[in-house]
């Protein structure tokens, strides 16, 4: 992610330089902090007040994390400089009132609008539970994730099953966390950790056999956005997982020019590296570097307070769209893109709009539908074409006894025959087709077994009381219809 989004500034820089008759010595200056690679949080405000000492800066781009951001706008507010943080986790709605000198230049999708787009999967294929893995941290923002998938998927009659902390660093708990989860019903698992977190993650996940058919796995932002740059082992481990990341605009000139120019820099200055293809960071350095060029230009000497309502001001068409700010923050994206792992890369399935649905292409006529099915098929974990329910029975749910009176008046309601040639009770009746039909419509395994119980109805009932483990198909029933109207 550093490559990339210093390949891009750079060439923003040029193409400023060649594009504008702006002092060129302005440029150099703005040049000097883009070349501080992605580092531990307290390096890069160390770097950060390096800068702002010896190199008189007047604005400091960069910052990739929520928690460089914080630690570098604290340096930055002191000595009233600009910080334009490029932070792809979700950054707090009041860090911009904490640091009066930070600028959210990414305009990677809010949690509440990505949530939203996770619990429209969910309903498309009638998943009524899915467990959420995320990466605890200190950073707030897992707590804002938690609350608005929980808040999104309500709204689509969904809720969330578990909640599963991983730890910043790759753990032993993978596998202890893995190994519950394969014994619990829930198959369907959101997962919002960092890429290389997710790296190891997945590959533990294969090695578990959880990565096969009636397991479901959908990632957020963090992950598929990056999902081109992995290689081919790593893809090989997330065979059938959705995607959801950030969508920006490829098909037009300036992307398809900027996109040359980038592939050819960044395969000259990192022949190591297998892919050259510019991603979602990369175009959002380029453009905000953009803002900040346009702003010093338009500044030239001034103060870091009328550089901040310059750049606050900026309003041009960037390579991810309208580049526009509203209270020093981007907006973020209303519109994701939907893809699919499959090969040895993944498949753009389409696209989710906020308050529109899923659509097959992006454009004015464009027909949208609130279900994900309009995009066609899925490829699931495992290669069936069918898709998984969501759930399976637990090993670690004791079947429900269910008591059935052998001597009911009324056999047309319950009738137990006992067959001497099998050994074996048969159930039947109005009552026990009922259940059965019932048990059918819930959206999660209900195992059970019917039980004959020799005795009158109220004898039956005093088991209940008496915390044996057998219950009355009658009471059941009703409990069970009482549920389903609530779903």
């Amino acid at each position: 992610m550093g490559k990339e989004a210093k390949v891009a500034m750079e060439i923003a820089i040029h193409d400023f330089n060649t594009q504008t008759t702006t002092n060129q010595s302005l440029l150099l200056r703005l040049h000097i902090p883009m070349i501080s690679k992605q580092s531990e949080p307290i390096q890069a405000a160390l770097a950060a007040r390096s800068l702002i000492k010896t190199k008189k800066v007047q604005a400091i781009l960069g910052a990739h994390s929520w928690e460089e951001s914080s630690l570098v706008a604290d340096v930055c507010t002191q000595a009233h400089i600009p910080i334009l943080s490029l932070a792809t986790d979700s950054t707090p709605e009041w860090a911009t009132l904490r640091w009066p000198f930070l600028i959210r230049a990414s305009s990677s999708p809010n949690q509440r609008s990505q949530m939203k787009a996770v619990a429209a999967i969910v309903q498309s294929w009638e998943w009524h539970r899915v467990t959420l893995i995320y990466e605890d941290t200190t950073n707030s923002a897992s707590n804002g994730v938690i609350s608005h998938l929980s808040t999104a998927l309500r709204e689509v009659g969904a809720e969330i099953d578990q909640l599963i902390a991983l730890p910043p660093f790759p753990s032993s708990s993978f596998s202890e966390e893995l190994q519950r989860l394969k014994g619990e019903q829930c198959r369907v698992f959101v997962v919002h950790v960092s890429l290389p977190l997710a790296i190891h993650f997945f590959a533990k996940a294969k090695k578990m056999g959880m990565m096969t058919k009636d397991y479901v796995w959908i990632t957020t932002d963090t992950i598929t956005s990056l999902i081109y740059s992995l290689d081919a082992s790593v893809i090989s481990s997330m065979q059938g997982v959705i995607g959801i990341k950030a969508y920006f605009p490829e098909t037009g000139p300036p992307f398809q020019e900027f996109s040359k120019k980038f592939k050819k820099k960044f395969s000259i200055n990192h022949p190591e590296e297998k892919n050259h293809e510019p991603g979602i960071f990369a175009v959002q350095a380029y453009d905000a570097t953009w803002a900040v060029a346009l702003a010093l230009g338009d500044a030239g000497k001034s103060e870091g307070q009328e550089i901040i309502q310059k750049i606050s001001s900026t309003d041009f068409n960037g390579l991810t769209g309208k580049i526009q700010f509203n209270g020093r923050k981007l907006a973020p994206s209303q519109t994701f893109q939907i893809v699919n792992v499959i090969g040895k890369s993944y498949r753009e399935l389409g696209f989710w709009t906020e308050g529109r649905g899923f659509s097959e292409a992006i454009d004015q006529t464009v027909f949208y539908n609130s279900s994900m099915q309009v995009l066609g098929q899925v490829f699931w974990p495992g290669g069936p074409w069918y898709t998984p329910k969501g759930w399976t029975v637990s090993t670690e749910i004791e079947r429900l006894r269910i008591g059935v009176p052998t001597g009911s008046t009324f056999k047309q309601f319950v009738n137990v025959e006992y067959d001497d040639r099998t050994k074996q009770f048969s159930f039947t009746g109005f009552s026990i087709e009922v259940f059965k039909a019932t048990i059918e419509l819930l959206p999660y395994a209900f195992p059970y077994e019917f039980v004959p119980f020799d005795g009158p109805y109220d004898d039956l009932v005093k088991q209940v009381h008496l915390k044996v483990r057998i219950f009355s198909t009658y009471m059941l029933c009703s409990v069970l219809l009482h549920h389903l109207q609530h779903l």
